[in-house]
């Protein structure tokens, strides 16, 4: 049976939906689901977790109304001017991944003086993936090997090699995945770090997401069994130190026989 997982990443689908229920303007469902982000990095600091990824805002989103977006990013800087002193007392860092580029210079600015008050904090590990799409990292991480190896061809790439580069080198890859919201697809989110990263989809939309819902999907988790290319028989005899290291001589040796 697994423990606690140590990296929970969220995809924080719904608010648009959970306005419609309540009739109200979709404004108000990213206000309230806004609002729920601070309880649930309380609700995961509490419980031990170590590393915390939220999908704020994907590449794809710039082609919904004007005014949400708009109003998408007053409410990721009003989140960054609001939290980030209690997310330093509570021993929280901070990090945002994403192509920054399309923000407002002030947007920038705040995020970047965020990461720096909360560098030292260890307590948790709180990621937030804005105008961040998997694919666009998977390409990006390419580039900048390429760049880092100008004399070496991508025949010299390996996936440990290429992973290096990605927008998260620093933060082990997720345990468990949970979307909020009633889909069933991972919407271009970490796609090279969630490859073995167990699934979890919920119809609570994100608003009504609290830390017992939060407790539930903790409890899924801990009946998967996580095999990793493995038998159930493996699974329950190898230690599971001893079987990452197998998996990656298997895959190392694999890419050097280009076996796919």
């Amino acid at each position: 049976m697994n423990q606690t997982p140590q990296h929970i990443a969220i995809i924080m689908d719904g608010n648009g939906r959970w306005a419609k229920k309540h009739l109200m303007p979709r404004t108000v469902g990213h206000v309230r689901g806004a609002a729920n982000v601070r309880h649930i990095v309380k609700a995961c600091n509490d419980t031990g977790i170590r590393y915390l990824t939220l999908f704020a805002f994907s590449s794809e989103n710039w082609r919904r109304p004007a005014d949400e977006v708009s109003a998408l990013m007053g409410l990721f800087l009003q989140y960054l001017e609001n939290e980030v002193a209690e997310m330093k007392a509570a021993g929280i860092r901070l990090r945002v991944i994403g192509d920054r580029s399309a923000f407002a210079p002030l947007l920038q600015s705040r995020i970047d003086q965020a990461e720096l008050d909360t560098a030292y904090n260890t307590r948790l590990n709180l990621t937030i993936a804005a105008n961040y799409g998997g694919q666009w990292d998977v390409l990006n991480a390419m580039r900048a090997w390429q760049l880092a190896h100008p004399h070496q061809t991508l025949q010299d790439m390996d996936a440990a090699a290429l992973a290096v580069h990605l927008s998260t080198p620093e933060l082990p890859d997720p345990e468990l995945l949970i979307r909020t919201g009633g889909e069933s697809r991972i919407s271009n989110f970490l796609l090279w770090q969630t490859a073995y990263t167990e699934l979890y989809f919920t119809d609570v939309h994100w608003p009504d997401f609290d830390a017992a819902a939060l407790k539930s999907s903790l409890y899924w988790y801990a009946q998967r069994v996580r095999r990793f290319g493995r038998t159930d028989e493996q699974v329950h005899t190898t230690p599971e130190w001893q079987a990452d290291e197998t998996a990656t001589a298997l895959l190392d040796l694999a890419a050097r026989l280009k076996i796919s």
